[in-house]
C-alpha cells in the first residue's frame, strides 16, 4: 500500500537565539520538510535583526524565512505581524516553539481558524519569572490543536499541567548529520587546543540548568591532565570564570564563546559531557553521537530515551564526583568507551533518522487538519 504523500503547508514560529538546540531543530526540520511545504517566522528584536546567524543558516539552505522585528515586549506588534503573514502564506498548520511564540501563535491560530501544533523543547525552571513564564505557556498549551513532547518525562508534566493526554504526542528529535566532521587535529588547531591534552568538550548555553557549574567541580576532582573546552555564551559566563578561579582551575579550561557549526568540531575532544539539570532530547548528545566521541551524560529529560549504559557513561544529577569518576573510567579502559561510541553512533542512524522524523510529525499535522 503506497503512503500518501504529505503535503501540509506548515508556518514554524519561533524567537531564535544566535546558536541553540530549539533553533537546530527548527532548521532540520524545516529542511527536512521542503521549501514548498514550510516557512519560518524567525521573531527578533531590532538588535538581533541584521545577519542574524539562524535566518542566515535558513537562507543558506533554500528555506523560505521571514523575519518578525519586534521590541522585546511588544507583544501586540507581534500578534498583529504574525497574523499578517499567516493572512498572506495561509498555511494549514501554524507550528510554534518555544514558551513566548506558543502563547502568541497559538491565539493567531485561534483567531483565524488555523490549528496550532506546538512543540515543548524542555521547561527549565529557575527564578520566579521564569517558572511564571512557564506556567502562561501551559496555559496557551491547553489550547493547541497538538502539543508534541520530545521526552517522555514531558509528557507527564503537560498532562499535570492540564493539557489533555489526547492532544499530547511523544516524539523525540531527529537528527541530519552535519555537512561536515573536522579531523580530530584539524578541530584542535580551530578551537586552540593543544594537540597532546586530554580535554573533554562541554555544549550548550552557559545557564543554571545547563550544568556548566557542575562541569567545573567535576575537573576539579578529576586527575590534573583533563582540560574542559567550553562551547557556548550566556548569561552565567562571568560567574562561571570566577568559579573556575576560585576552584584553581581557570587554567585547564578553555572558553570558546558561541562557535558556528560547533558539531564539526566535537571530534577535537576526548570525552563529551553532557551534565544538565533538565533537558529535552538535547540535540548536542546527536552531534557527539555522530563524531563519535565518549560520552558522560545525566540521566537528565530524554537523555535515557536516548542513550543507555551500552553507548554512554550515565550520572546522576548534581554529582560532579560522578563525572570525575566517569573521566577516569573512560582514561582506564579506551576500549570499552570505543565500543560504547560505536554502538552510539549506529544506534543514532537507526533511532533518530531525519525521514522518520518527518514522517511522525506529518501525521500529527494530517491530524489535525481533518
Amino acid at each position: 500500500m503506497t503512503r500518501p504523500v504529505a503535503s501540509v503547508r506548515v508556518l514554524h514560529v519561533l524567537a531564535p537565539g544566535r546558536e541553540g538546540g530549539l533553533e537546530r531543530v527548527v532548521s532540520m526540520l524545516s529542511e527536512g520538510q521542503g521549501r514548498h511545504r514550510a516557512h519560518v517566522a524567525a521573531v527578533l528584536t531590532p538588535a538581533q535583526a541584521k545577519d542574524h546567524p539562524f535566518v542566515t543558516r535558513l537562507e543558506a539552505a533554500n528555506v523560505p524565512v521571514t523575519p518578525v522585528v519586534v521590541g522585546a515586549r511588544s507583544y501586540v506588534r507581534e500578534y498583529l505581524s504574525l497574523a499578517a503573514i499567516v493572512r498572506r502564506l495561509q498555511p494549514q498548520v501554524i507550528h510554534t516553539h518555544g514558551y513566548r511564540e506558543d502563547v502568541i501563535g497559538v491565539a493567531v491560530g485561534r483567531s483565524l481558524s488555523i490549528p496550532t501544533v506546538s512543540t515543548v523543547h524542555g521547561f527549565t525552571g529557575g527564578g520566579t519569572r521564569n517558572r511564571l513564564n512557564e506556567k502562561i505557556q501551559c496555559v496557551a498549551l491547553r489550547r493547541a490543536a497538538a502539543v508534541l513532547a520530545v521526552s517522555k518525562p514531558l509528557v507527564e508534566r503537560l498532562r499535570r499541567a492540564g493539557v489533555r493526554r489526547e492532544r499530547i504526542r511523544f516524539i523525540a528529535n531527529g537528527f541530519a548529520p552535519p555537512a561536515l566532521i573536522r579531523k580530530r587535529a584539524d578541530a584542535r588547531r580551530m578551537l586552540g587546543i593543544p594537540a597532546d591534552s586530554m580535554v573533554a568538550g562541554w555544549v550548550g548555553r552557559l545557564s543554571r540548568e545547563k550544568g556548566a557549574d557542575v562541569m567545573l567541580d567535576a575537573l576539579a576532582q578529576s586527575d590534573s591532565f583533563w582540560r574542559l573546552s567550553i562551547i557556548g555564551e550566556g548569561p552565567e559566563r562571568e560567574r562561571l570564570q570566577q568559579q573556575a578561579a576560585d576552584l584553581g582551575i581557570g587554567e585547564r579550561v578553555y572558553w570558546h564563546g558561541a562557535v558556528a557549526n560547533a558539531a564539526a568540531v566535537l571530534s577535537a575532544f576526548d570525552a563529551f559531557v553532557l551534565s544538565s539539570r533538565t533537558e529535552g532530547t538535547p540535540i548536542a548528545l546527536f552531534e557527539a553521537m555522530h563524531a563519535g566521541v565518549p560520552i558522560v551524560a545525566t540521566q537528565v529529560g530524554g537523555v535515557p530515551d536516548v542513550v543507555t549504559s551500552d553507548h554512554a557513561l550515565l550520572v546522576p544529577a548534581e554529582e560532579p564526583g560522578a563525572i570525575a569518576a566517569a573521566l577516569r573510567e573512560l582514561r582506564r579502559d579506551p576500549a570499552s568507551a570505543a565500543g560504547r561510541r560505536s554502538l552510539a553512533r549506529q544506534r543514532l542512524t537507526q533511532a533518530f533518522s531525519m525521514a522518520a522524523w518527518v514522517d511522525a510529525i506529518d501525521e500529527v499535522y494530517r491530524a489535525v487538519c481533518v
